[in-house]
C-alpha cells in the first residue's frame, strides 16, 4: 500500500474520489489532512460491568470554551468535526505528534477505515496524566492508502453515516445471532 501525497489528496478531492467536509487548506499536510475535535465526548457509565452482549450506557460531556480535563484510566469517545468519505482509498487515522507528546492517544485499535465509510470518526481517547483539551483543536490526521485489486464490497456497516461519537455496537452482533454464546 502507498500513502497519497498532499497533491494526490487534492486531486482526489477535486475528482470526488475523496470527500472531506468541512475542508480547510491549512489542515493539509505533506501526506495527510488534520482533523479537528468535536465538542461532544461520551464516557461509559462504569457503575456496572461492561458486557459485549449488552448495549452500553454512556454519559455525554460537552467541552466548554474553557476546555475539559481528561483523566487517566477513563475511555473518552470523541469525534471529528469533519466527515470523510471515499469509495477508492483506505483511510487511516493517527494522532498528531503534538497531541501524542501531551500524553493523549486518539485511538486504541480503531484507526483503520474501510473503503466506503462515510461519516465522522469516533476517537477512543485516553491520557496518561490529566490533560485539558479544547473543542476544534486539530487532534488527529487522516491518510489515504491505495489498495491493490478491485472490490465491489463497500463498507455499509453499523457506523456508516455516523455523526458525533458512537459507543460500541457489538451488542447488535450478538442480538443478530452472529455469536453462539449463552449467558452463564
Amino acid at each position: 500500500m502507498a500513502v497519497l501525497t498532499a497533491n494526490a489528496i487534492r486531486t482526489a478531492m477535486q475528482s470526488g474520489e475523496i470527500v472531506i467536509r468541512p475542508f480547510r487548506l491549512r489542515q493539509l499536510n505533506p501526506n495527510s489532512v488534520n482533523l479537528t475535535l468535536g465538542k461532544t465526548l461520551l464516557k461509559y457509565d462504569t457503575t456496572h460491568l461492561l458486557d459485549l452482549r449488552i448495549e452500553p450506557t454512556t454519559i455525554p460531556i460537552e467541552i466548554p470554551p474553557e476546555g475539559y480535563v481528561l483523566e487517566p484510566n477513563v475511555l473518552y469517545l470523541g469525534h471529528t468535526n469533519e466527515v470523510t468519505h471515499t469509495n477508492v482509498y483506505a483511510p487511516f487515522i493517527e494522532g498528531r505528534s503534538s497531541i501524542g507528546r501531551m500524553g493523549i492517544s486518539v485511538h486504541i485499535t480503531a484507526g483503520f477505515g474501510d473503503i466506503g465509510f462515510n461519516g465522522t470518526w469516533t476517537l477512543e481517547i485516553t491520557v496518561v496524566h490529566p490533560v485539558r483539551i479544547y473543542a476544534d483543536v486539530e487532534i488527529c490526521q487522516v491518510a489515504f492508502h491505495t489498495v491493490e485489486g478491485t472490490t465491489t464490497l463497500k463498507y455499509e456497516g453499523k457506523y456508516n453515516n455516523q455523526t458525533g461519537p458512537r459507543p460500541s455496537s457489538i451488542w447488535k452482533e450478538f442480538q443478530a445471532g452472529r455469536y453462539d454464546v449463552t449467558a452463564e
